[in-house]
């Protein structure tokens, strides 16, 4: 049974801890698919991630628009949405785009050679001396990996904070009453829900036929998995939603449980993804991931 949240913590600034954490799932959700495209960019391939992952995650962002929409939550949210998708596409594009170039080209191994002199991550020669020095020491490659993905996390949630702290003081959602039971609103946001849920599938079973999550970027789903967190935290802790003194407060979270249902769902699936890094040992993050490639490369030459 659902208790509006002042009368249980009164002691707690629910609404500030609701504002708080819906600026670091935004934060993380801007950035989130920057790793997976900068670490497609530098291999010169997509063929880490599922297709089939892409579409279906398309999709749910489609009707989480329509839904957004049609449920009249925040711009903010809705301009978010959009972007979520046009985003989307970029990554899509891209994994296709390599698909093809990859398919028809008779000489992968050069463009790929190609791809990592450019300029923008770090001179051959330098880069020759790192990976022979971590071709030596792994361990040490692994725990450098784990400290940039770690500062890179801790930036982006830094930054979300001090959005919250420095943007004006407004309501982290729709007055109350402003926010009813839309058949519509709610049919596409349990489709959503339902299509995010599904889309984390192919990628697993892609990983587990694989035995390697390399190609995969592991901050990728890190800020999914902080994205979708705080997300159902900012929802759930929002006071305002349940009116001034929290009667509603049952109303406001079946309004938002296809949302709440669709984050939560796939955070636990990231949860077997991020498993999935552990037991195969092999995250293709960083120089550590560079190593094995550049291994492989070899042996085909």
């Amino acid at each position: 049974m659902l208790f509006p949240p002042t009368q249980i913590l009164p002691s707690l600034n629910l609404t500030a801890l609701s504002g708080v954490t819906g600026s670091i799932s935004i934060a993380c959700w801007i950035v989130v698919f920057t790793p997976q495209i900068l670490q497609n960019f530098r291999r010169g391939s997509g063929d880490g991630l599922s297709l089939v992952f892409l579409v279906i995650w398309l999709l749910g962002d489609l009707f989480n628009i329509v839904g957004a929409v049609v449920q009249g939550v925040l711009p903010t949210m809705i301009i978010l949405a959009a972007y979520y998708t046009l985003a989307d596409i970029v990554l899509l594009g891209q994994c296709l785009y390599y698909q093809r170039r990859n398919s028809n080209s008779t000489s992968t191994l050069g463009e790929s050679e190609e791809g990592e002199e450019d300029p923008l991550f770090a001179a051959k020669d330098d880069e020759d001396d790192e990976l022979h020095l971590l071709t030596a020491a792994p361990q040490q490659a692994l725990w450098k990996s784990v400290l940039v993905n770690t500062l890179a996390v801790l930036v982006v949630v830094l930054a979300g904070v001090l959005g919250y702290l420095l943007s004006p003081s407004t309501p982290s959602s729709p007055p109350h009453g402003h926010i009813s039971f839309s058949p519509l609103g709610q049919a596409s946001g349990y489709l959503c829900a339902f299509l995010y849920l599904a889309s984390r599938i192919p990628q697993i079973l892609l990983n587990h036929q694989r035995r390697s999550c390399e190609g995969v970027s592991v901050l990728f789903f890190m800020f999914a998995v902080i994205g979708n967190a705080t997300y159902v935290l900012s929802i759930l802790a929002n006071v305002d939603g349940g009116g001034e003194d929290g009667r509603d407060y049952g109303r406001y979270v079946a309004v938002n449980a296809s949302w709440l249902l669709g984050s939560a769902g796939t955070l636990l699936l990231d949860l077997v993804i991020f498993a999935q890094f552990w037991w195969y040992k092999e995250n293709g993050e960083g120089l550590a991931g560079i190593v094995e490639e550049e291994d492989e490369e070899e042996e085909d030459v």
